[in-house]
């Protein structure tokens, strides 16, 4: 049996996942934005994005999307579910998995 590395540790994927609404929408596409690395799953109701590794959600790109002030609290409203630690703070929303 093989054990786990810190590297094999950091790039397990994370998710986060948003109701599919006109209020995520803009959300999605800064997240987008920010993760080039990351896949966007759109299904009926629901979006997730999936990321290698690690997920960064930034305010002032939200704020760019949105063309207004953006707390990083207004996340949580429309989430459905997420897959990670969470870093949370006033300008970054950062998922990852860190080693113990």
């Amino acid at each position: 049996m093989s054990q786990t590395t810190a590297t094999d540790v950091k790039r397990q994927p994370v998710f986060i996942a948003f109701q599919a609404n006109n209020d995520t929408r803009p959300i999605i596409d800064a997240i987008q934005a920010d993760n080039p690395e990351a896949e966007v799953d759109e299904m009926p109701g629901m979006v997730k994005i999936n990321a290698p590794g690690r997920l960064v959600v930034k305010r002032e790109t939200i704020e760019e999307e949105v063309g207004r002030e953006f707390d990083m609290r207004e996340l949580h409203i429309n989430l459905i579910s997420l897959s990670g630690e969470v870093d949370e703070g006033l300008d970054e929303f950062i998922l990852e998995w860190k080693t113990a």
